[in-house]
């Protein structure tokens, strides 16, 4: 069994990417409280994800490749909102940090995330790590589909 454990932070914006990144596309064919099932591109990579439930900072998580061809006719035919981001990897004490830049109607949302190996694994934050958002559902990328950043009340 696979078990996603993450904490999720703004991005300041004196941050700078270190690189190019990947560019990410991705979809969701469904999403409900209980399951939610993904489709993403990822540079020229292809993955079907199923996630279950949040409880704390953990999730279940089930990951596997498909082909491109599958992925991007199921992002056309089977997504109804796409969410688009670049994705950049830094390495801080000892965690790697993926840090997504969105595009399209989440243009302006810049988040890290961190995978830990368990719950109590300590974190030590990179300066660029702003308020964390972990239990704010808003910051899930299948909330970002739903009610993109642009739509929220500031």
């Amino acid at each position: 069994m696979a078990v996603e454990i993450e904490r999720k932070f703004l991005v300041l914006p004196s941050w700078v990417p270190l690189d190019g990144g990947d560019h990410i596309r991705q979809g969701y064919v469904a999403s409900s409280p209980a399951c939610t099932v993904r489709v993403r591109t990822r540079a020229d990579r292809a993955y079907l994800t199923l996630k279950g439930p949040t409880v704390g900072t953990s999730r279940l998580e089930f990951e596997y490749d498909i082909p491109v061809a599958d992925a991007v006719e199921m992002l056309a035919t089977l997504c109804s909102a796409i969410v688009e981001k670049h994705r950049y990897l830094e390495v801080h004490g000892a965690h790697t940090w993926e840090i997504d830049v969105f595009h399209g109607a989440n243009d302006g949302l810049v988040m890290a995330e961190v995978e830990m190996r368990t719950e109590t694994d300590v974190v030590t934050l990179p300066p660029w790590a702003g308020v964390e958002v972990t239990n704010d559902r808003r910051y899930r990328n299948s909330c970002l589909a739903r009610e993109p950043f642009s739509t929220w009340a500031r």
